[in-house]
């Protein structure tokens, strides 16, 4: 089994970005089953997001290769593509509720309202954070850059 952190002088940083990363996933994914945000795709999105990004870093626990580094890569870019995706989402339900119970409610009323309804408007930013942590722990990883006491194998 590979090791997630070398001993390398910029490693400790990436050791406490890796484990807020997790710590975080973890953390919110549990908080998302708890809040039961299960209902249709779009609402499981993050939770499949979260379960891949364990999985890839699971994958690149054991292989430490280029390949599963550049596959948690790509989710973590997901996670930047859902965030903006989400607040969206909350936005447009609140809206649609607020609209149903005042159906001439314009402009910044609107806006107001919808930004303090009962969705959380900003919530889904944290995926979007999550994937820029997971990105910052990738950052100049010794994987890609060949440095390093543990430089894995290129194969997945």
């Amino acid at each position: 089994m590979r090791s997630f952190c070398s001993t390398a002088t910029a490693e400790p940083l990436r050791c406490l970005v890796l484990a807020v990363l997790v710590l975080a996933l973890v953390g919110i994914g549990v908080e998302l089953l708890l809040l039961e945000h299960t209902d249709g795709r779009w609402q499981l999105a993050p939770l499949v997001l979260i379960g891949l990004a364990l999985l890839g870093l699971g994958w690149f626990g054991l292989a430490g290769s280029r390949v599963s580094l550049r596959v948690f890569q790509v989710i973590m870019g997901l996670f930047v593509v859902a965030g903006p995706i989400g607040v969206y989402q909350h936005y447009a339900g609140n809206a649609e509720f607020e609209l149903e119970m005042a159906p001439a409610m314009l402009g910044l009323d609107l806006f107001t309202e919808s930004m303090m309804g009962a969705t959380p408007v900003l919530a889904p930013g944290t995926m979007l954070q999550l994937g820029l942590l997971g990105l910052a722990f990738t950052f100049r990883h010794p994987v890609f850059t060949g440095t390093g006491a543990s430089t894995p194998s290129t194969d997945g």
